[in-house]
């Protein structure tokens, strides 16, 4: 089924593939050129390339391998802890330094605001953080890497990561991707260290030196360069630090090398952006204006800079010629100007970045929370999905409502549904097919196609509240579905001459609305959170009611004070009238019980299902003929 999600995932993979394609076409072609040139030149250039190799495939192991650890624990953690800016730039901080990985951190914040998660400017809070978060790399590389023999540590990572990597347990798994990642990366450093120290031997970079600012831009240009081709800024942080313990490089050149690889690792947020709603955009396009500014003040400033970073580096007791140690300091001293210029900034950076990057309004309802970015984590993914079902449960309150003759403002309030529904002489057909059209069926469809081409959805632990929020807005579908089936006969007993049957509809029409009415109380009085008892008393009210109006609907009948045609289509709209109540509670059900996985797994595990309410309701019926 071509629905709308698979539209929009098709014109943005349509757009991504185009970039590239056009990286292939160019990029690579000349890569591989240059790189063909290197090794013609010099053997030592082979061991170079292959450590950056090496180093790139531990950075995905690594990312892989934080990503096992995403299936909810870091969701609920980062939801506690993006509630204020500084919360969200300490978690962007800590998260970085864990992970040493500032790409998947904006990945994940474009997820989690692509999902409704956090808001724009906890997503920004978090960019600003994981700026300065991934400096540490640069710390441990300078002040360790450099320094020992890092690959006597990396041979024992690599085998014990191996062996948890074929483990069937996930967290084991995932264990093991991390520490084969840490593996690789002191193996590529370590490659990289030594083909810099033989390279002099061959070419002594350092006579390329340019000095001034024209080196500071032309030095910067090719650090953005190598990090947008390598996609990593680590990768281009541990190329400038191992060329520079070599004297490969001069310390100037080696500072505009930093501030390109921090301008150039916002490719991994924007090509992550591609594929995310009007949010995730927003918060790529703050995260290149905020690595550009960056840039730009620790070039205009640089010799400042160089001065602190001197006064810095003698006070923490740092020699006069350890430069790349020099090089972290610089690399944390202009990011953390960065965040101290930017982030008064903030609120004002929201609402322009909101004008400059509107959320569109069509004609007909699309999902805002599915795409390819809330879809990277399983997390976000259940999240975007329960977000979209939230809508198609409001939407389908509406359009029933409305369908009733009622106003939504009179059922959520504490007027008095009777006498209201009483006044009325007549109530007008009311298109739900085209509002359907309009308000559901393009979310709807969407939840259906996002669900089934999750990749996880089948294998994962989300997989069953996927499944739960599936069926929930299957019900709610049904119930807007079952008020067209009973709204024509409404429309007509309403306005018709037989008071009697008036009077049975007026009753139907106020038991929907008290129904409407008790759910949005129990979700506003709860912070969004329904009780479960609560709702299978719910569910034994619309059983009761039902009994009654067939009751009355058999004296009518037996009285002749309705034909039995008319008893027939009563019959058969007093079953719509109990589906759409029922359907509307079991959707409530899922969306409003609980939040959190295992909670929402004992709510479903002790909701009366349909056999316990005929059972209850049966039991309850023999007690009051024996008494």
């Amino acid at each position: 089924m071509q629905t709308q999600i698979r539209l929009q995932g098709t014109v943005r993979k349509r757009h991504y593939g185009r970039g590239r394609s056009l990286l292939r076409k160019i990029l690579l072609p000349s890569i591989l050129l240059v790189l063909a040139y290197g090794f013609w030149l010099s053997p030592n250039v082979k061991t170079i390339a292959a450590g950056v190799a090496i180093f790139l495939f531990g950075m995905l192991s690594l990312e892989e391998g934080f990503r096992a650890f995403t299936g909810g624990g870091l969701e609920r953690m980062l939801r506690r802890t993006t509630s204020s800016t500084t919360k969200s730039v300490m978690f962007g901080i800590v998260s970085t330094t864990l992970m040493q990985s500032s790409s998947l951190v904006s990945v994940i914040a474009i997820s989690f605001l692509s999902a409704g998660l956090i808001t724009l400017a906890a997503g920004i809070g978090i960019i600003f953080g994981a700026n300065l978060g991934t400096t540490t790399g640069a710390w441990l590389i300078a002040g360790f890497g450099l320094k020992v023999d890092i690959a006597a540590y990396a041979m024992p990572l690599l085998a014990f990561g191996v062996i948890l990597i074929f483990q069937s347990s996930k967290p084991l798994k995932g264990l093991g991707y991390i520490l084969a990642g840490l593996g690789f990366l002191f193996l590529g450093i370590h490659y990289m260290k030594g083909g810099f120290e033989t390279f002099k031997d061959t070419i002594n970079l350092a006579e390329y030196a340019v000095s001034g600012y024209p080196g500071l831009l032309l030095y910067s240009a090719i650090g953005i360069f190598a990090t947008v081709v390598m996609q990593s800024s680590h990768a281009t942080l541990v190329l400038t630090i191992t060329a520079l313990a070599a004297g490969q490089i001069t310390y100037e050149n080696a500072l505009a090398l930093a501030i390109g690889a921090n301008v150039g690792t916002t490719i991994t947020a924007i090509l992550g952006a591609m594929s995310a709603n009007e949010g995730g955009k927003r918060l790529a396009a703050a995260h290149l204006v905020f690595n550009v500014v960056t840039g730009i003040i620790a070039i205009i400033f640089i010799y400042q800079l160089v001065d602190l970073v001197e006064g810095i580096s003698g006070f923490a007791g740092i020699a006069n010629d350890d430069y790349t140690l020099k090089l972290a300091v610089f690399h944390s001293v202009f990011n953390l100007i960065g965040i101290i210029v930017m982030l008064p900034l903030l609120n004002f950076m929201v609402v322009k970045l909101e004008k400059l990057i509107p959320e569109k309004q069509p004609e007909v309802d699309q999902p805002k929370y599915l795409s390819g970015s809330s879809a990277e984590f399983p997390g976000t993914a259940v999240e975007a999905v329960r977000m979209e079902t939230l809508r198609v449960y409001e939407a389908a309150l509406r359009i029933i409502v409305d369908a009733l003759g009622m106003k939504q403002t009179d059922v959520l309030s504490d007027v008095d549904l009777e006498k209201t529904v009483a006044a009325q002489n007549q109530i007008h057909l009311f298109d739900i097919d085209a509002m359907y059209e309009r308000h559901i069926k393009g979310i709807y469809s969407a939840i259906v196609a996002f669900i089934g081409d999750t990749t996880f959805s089948r294998r994962e632990e989300q997989s069953a509240e996927l499944q739960w929020l599936r069926e929930a807005s299957t019900s709610l579908v049904e119930a807007v579905k079952d008020t067209g089936l009973l709204q024509e006969n409404l429309v007509h007993f309403v306005g018709s001459g037989s008071p009697e049957m008036r009077e049975v509809y007026d009753r139907i029409r106020v038991q929907l609305g008290v129904i409407i009415r008790d759910l949005e109380e129990m979700r506003t009085s709860g912070g969004g959170v329904m009780d479960v008892l609560s709702l299978d008393a719910l569910k034994l009210l619309v059983d009761e009611d039902q009994q009654r109006i067939n009751q009355t609907m058999t004296e009518l009948i037996g009285t002749r004070a309705i034909t039995p045609a008319m008893g027939s289509s009563l019959i058969n709209d007093s079953v719509y009238a109990h589906d759409i109540a029922m359907n509307l509670i079991e959707a409530a059900q899922t969306l409003f019980v609980a939040e959190q996985h295992d909670l929402t797994q004992a709510a479903h595990d002790v909701v009366l299902d349909k056999s316990d309410l005929t059972e209850i309701g049966t039991q309850a019926g023999q007690g009051n003929s024996n008494s």
